[in-house]
């Protein structure tokens, strides 16, 4: 088929109306757009009229409906030509100049060559490149370990778990994608190795040292502990050897080899069965 032939006829195609977008208040929207100002609204706690019927001529039958009405001001979706004149024409009406009511509309770039010129507009471009979120778990994802930690009494003796791990990533989509799930695969793996049968602590409880161990010695709620431990499995951190800076150093380790469109690691450690930490940080904030 040359590049001038229509499509076929019986290729499906998917568009908005395929789709039906009910707000938290049961208000079916016209489009995903509406229905992501309601949550933003909702997130900001911020009550909304959906298909407010306004009036424009003091009660003589002339009403015009605006896509949400807060105490704030009013928002119109300009999903198509029939929004853009219904904005530009309720902005410019005498009774809303008057009222000095708000008024502000969002739009898609395919209305920005219109749309241009109007200052209380906020354009998105669904071009431009997507910031975009996978997150990753596998039974190889996890790790055996002991630790110490001195300030909690139940866990200031020696003792181990198991844990598992989920990470996600955030960054800048390319072709829809965020980081082929495969090499992503293999660096956490990569990472999570070094946990693996690993003791945890604290490097100020380090009271000596020689070429094959550490001896970790501190004053804790069940009395003084003398330890010498080898340093080939033996993890030093900078804090208390808990699941929350096990996360934070996980994402140490992983963050430098991330490829570069990736922004921020999350990483959820598990310790146990339904508790754990979860810690996310963005790339640029590690490395400065």
């Amino acid at each position: 088929m040359d590049s001038t032939s229509p499509p076929p006829t019986d290729q499906s195609q998917i568009l908005d109306s395929d789709f039906v977008y009910v707000d938290g208040k049961g208000n079916t929207m016209k489009s995903r757009t509406e229905l992501a100002v309601s949550q933003m609204l909702d997130f900001l706690g911020i009550a909304y009229e959906y298909g407010h019927a306004m009036d424009l001529d003091g009660g003589k039958g002339k009403t015009v409906r605006i896509d949400f009405k807060t105490d704030r001001g009013l928002i119109e979706v300009i999903d198509g030509e029939d929004d853009l004149a219904k904005y530009e024409m309720i902005r410019s009406h005498p009774s809303v100049a008057s009222s000095g009511t708000r008024i502000m509309a969002i739009g898609g770039a395919r209305n920005v060559a219109r749309i241009s010129e109007i200052g209380d507009i906020i354009c998105y471009d669904n071009k431009a490149p997507q910031t975009g979120s996978i997150f990753l778990e596998d039974p190889s994802f996890s790790f055996d370990y002991a630790h110490i930690l001195p300030l909690v009494e139940k866990c200031s003796i020696l003792h181990g778990h198991t844990s598992s791990v989920m990470v996600e990533l955030v960054g800048q989509m390319k072709d829809n994608l965020l980081v082929d799930f495969g090499v992503a695969k293999e660096i956490i793996k990569e990472v999570v190795s070094v946990f693996d049968h690993k003791f945890f602590i604290n490097e100020k409880y380090v009271a000596g040292r020689d070429d094959a161990h550490y001896t970790v010695r501190f004053d804790g709620p069940r009395g003084r502990f003398d330890l010498q431990v080898p340093k080939d499995t033996t993890y030093l951190l900078s804090g208390e050897a808990t699941v929350e800076n096990l996360a934070t150093e996980l994402i140490r380790l992983l963050a430098p080899k991330m490829p570069p469109n990736v922004e921020a690691v999350g990483v959820y450690i598990y310790e146990g069965y339904n508790k754990g930490s979860h810690i996310i940080t963005k790339i640029r904030d590690i490395e400065q």
